[in-house]
């Protein structure tokens, strides 16, 4: 009795999985999908049925050709890096590592001046690896306090900074859907832009909140969570990857690559829900500057001092006015 109830759990299960891959990624059309979802899920019921019942026992048998015609089709669903993407993931970002020199392809700077207006620009820039200086995490809010974009800013000398963010990359059409990336909805990218694109889109264009922490690495570690980022986004390129909600997301890929710069990293449901990555550096003591990840989330808060500012050349210094951790010359404004 316990084996028939855990099958028939198992069955349910199956089909609910089945049924919403079936309707996210079916290429087909709305009633030609519902259809096919209902006879998915009547084969379901079919085998829930030859579990209760000897005599409905050919319903096991269907459900199981179901199953695996579905698996055959799943597993055909690849990703690919040729698709008609929106316009600000067009193109990857790929790097060149020459010694201490790392030549970065493909960099955007879009200036936005609305969702859909916008001059596009992608960049070839390079930066000297010795003039690394600093590493903050940036996070977007847009709904609910428990998910938020992470992007990554590395500092260089002459205020020059570079952002990696790990990004769906959306067809032209395409919604975000946090169901959607459960199912092979959307490939994975990591694209290096500068803050005042990346950033300020978010805070200036698309109405989110942003916040800015300034994190302490031992040493060595900015220099290789950046390389770590280049190698990411080169693979990417060579072999494309489809985003996950869970496991392949904005916060879950720094980690990954973290953890193998800081060995022993643990692990923490805040990994997941990246609203509360403050907290989880608080932690680490790897925020340093307030008495409290409270106190660091009110004043590394900059979304009023990135709608106060005009002048996209002063955009970097203003945001980091009284981050905690960050020198005042770091972010005073210029002469």
């Amino acid at each position: 009795m316990t084996v028939s109830i855990l099958q028939g759990i198992a069955i349910a299960l199956v089909a609910a999985w089945g049924a919403l891959a079936l309707w996210i990624r079916a290429p087909l059309s709305p009633g030609r999908k519902a259809a096919v979802v209902l006879a998915w899920v009547i084969s379901a019921l079919a085998a829930l049925g030859g579990l209760a019942w000897q005599a409905w026992r050919p319903g096991l048998y269907l459900h199981g050709a179901a199953l695996a015609a579905l698996l055959w089709w799943w597993l055909r669903i690849r990703p690919s890096n040729d698709r008609p993407w929106t316009a600000e993931v067009s193109r990857q970002t790929r790097g060149e590592v020459s010694g201490h020199l790392v030549t970065l392809h493909n960099v955007r700077n879009f200036d936005w001046r609305s969702r859909t207006d916008f001059t596009p620009k992608w960049e070839t820039r390079r930066y000297c690896l010795d003039a690394l200086q600093s590493v903050d995490v940036a996070l977007s809010y847009w709904g609910h306090p428990a998910i938020a974009h992470a992007l990554m800013s590395f500092g260089f000398a002459d205020d020059d900074h570079v952002v990696f963010s790990v990004e769906i990359r959306r067809k032209q059409g395409d919604k975000f859907s946090e169901i959607g990336g459960f199912f092979k909805q959307y490939e994975l990218s990591v694209i290096a832009s500068t803050e005042e694109d990346s950033l300020r889109v978010r805070t200036n264009v698309r109405g989110e909140d942003g916040y800015l922490y300034r994190i302490h690495m031992p040493e060595g570690a900015a220099r290789a969570l950046f390389l770590a980022y280049v190698d990411k986004a080169n693979r990417l390129v060579a072999a494309p990857r489809f985003y996950h909600t869970l496991t392949a997301n904005c916060t879950t890929i720094v980690f990954q690559m973290a953890r193998r710069i800081v060995p022993g990293l643990p692990l923490d449901y805040r990994q997941l829900l990246s609203g509360y990555l403050p907290e989880y550096l608080y932690k680490l003591d790897a925020l340093r500057g307030a008495g409290s990840a409270a106190q660091y989330r009110q004043l590394g808060r900059y979304t009023d001092r990135a709608l106060a500012t005009y002048d996209r050349a002063q955009y970097s210094r203003n945001i980091r006015r009284g981050v905690p951790g960050i020198a005042r010359d770091d972010h005073a404004p210029r002469a």
